[in-house]
């Protein structure tokens, strides 16, 4: 979700500054709201699992967007076999196709663990408007302003905001555990802002995740779970409306981004300097630790080879609460 959320900002400032051009989205069926409101930009699920399964559903897809709309480029911000099928049937037609480089050498170079090259390396962000300026298009993505308006409350959640109170978002896991900060540390904070009369809401996805924050929201006043009770559109609209988000390396913290929520955000095997910040993130409001051996991974998909998982471990709870304070004077 984290990659589909940075083509956004990308996707918005490419058709303000090419007012002839549309643009139409291919992605998973679930990703559809994240680009709900961007004039001139239409959507077109993938459903990946059934009938654009395969071979086989890719031919189906590439018929189908044929169909859907005019098609005069194609621009593959994803490079995975997939999309590589696809644009095999578009070829056919002579279309214009860029796709992104996604700088696989320096970031082997930026992760290994003898001779690390450690140095920031070309953001994502720069990398998705490279492939629209292949395609001729105007992609300048130095302003890097909000993208959406603060979204209506969803009813369901309107309690949880009449108290005028400072709202603050946590999102305590990610996709792989290498990213999570101690989750009994995390809990910590949460008690600790909790306390200051805060109201905090909690962010996460699936059963586990879920019953975890529901157990914290049961244990901690002024805690509220938001896991599984809204759909996605709800929860991008409770996001909106947050005095800042508290996140990994992870989707949340480009949600977040999205709507110009201040981000604090917590990073141990990844760095910053893979190039997969949020948009407009200030260097200052991210949380890590200094040390040789990081980063390990890109995505942060292998296990600690130290064994101690010291890039979270050392990150003392102050630290992360002193980021949060600042930022929103709580």
């Amino acid at each position: 979700m984290g990659d589909v959320a940075m083509t956004v900002p990308v996707i918005q400032s490419v058709l303000l500054q090419n007012p002839q051009l549309n643009i139409t989205i291919v992605s998973n069926a679930f990703f559809q709201p994240l680009f709900h409101g961007i004039e001139r930009c239409h959507f077109y699920p993938a459903n990946l699992k059934q009938q654009h399964k395969g071979m086989k559903g890719i031919f189906r897809l590439y018929q189908e967007l044929k169909k859907f709309t005019q098609i005069n480029a194609i621009a593959d911000l994803h490079s995975v076999l997939r999309s590589s099928i696809l644009k095999f049937f578009f070829r056919s037609g002579s279309h214009k196709i860029a796709t992104i480089d996604k700088g696989r050498a320096e970031k082997k170079a930026l992760t290994r663990k003898e001779n690390k090259i450690s140095r920031p390396l070309t953001t994502t962000h720069e990398r998705y408007a490279e492939v629209f300026r292949q395609l001729g298009l105007v992609a300048d993505i130095k302003k890097q302003l909000p993208v959406f308006d603060v979204r209506p409350v969803p009813a369901g959640a309107a309690a949880m905001f009449e108290t005028g109170k400072k709202i603050i978002g946590v999102a305590p896991f990610a996709q792989h555990k290498e990213k999570m900060y101690p989750l009994e540390k995390m809990q910590t904070v949460v008690q600790q802002l909790a306390a200051k009369n805060n109201k905090v809401l909690l962010f996460g996805g699936g059963e586990k995740e879920s019953a975890v924050l529901q157990q914290w929201e049961n244990d901690i006043e002024n805690v509220h779970s938001v896991a599984g009770k809204f759909s996605f559109a709800e929860e991008l609209a409770i996001i909106s409306n947050l005095s800042t988000m508290v996140s990994m390396d992870s989707a949340n913290m480009h949600l977040a981004a999205l709507f110009g929520v201040p981000v604090v955000s917590i990073w141990g095997a990844t760095h910053p300097y893979a190039g997969f910040t949020s948009w407009g993130l200030l260097p200052e409001n991210i949380v890590q630790a200094d040390l040789y051996c990081r980063p390990c991974s890109v995505f942060g998909n292998k296990p600690c080879y130290r064994g101690d998982h010291a890039c979270m471990n050392m990150i003392a709870r102050e630290m992360i609460l002193e980021k949060i304070i600042r930022m929103s004077d709580v």
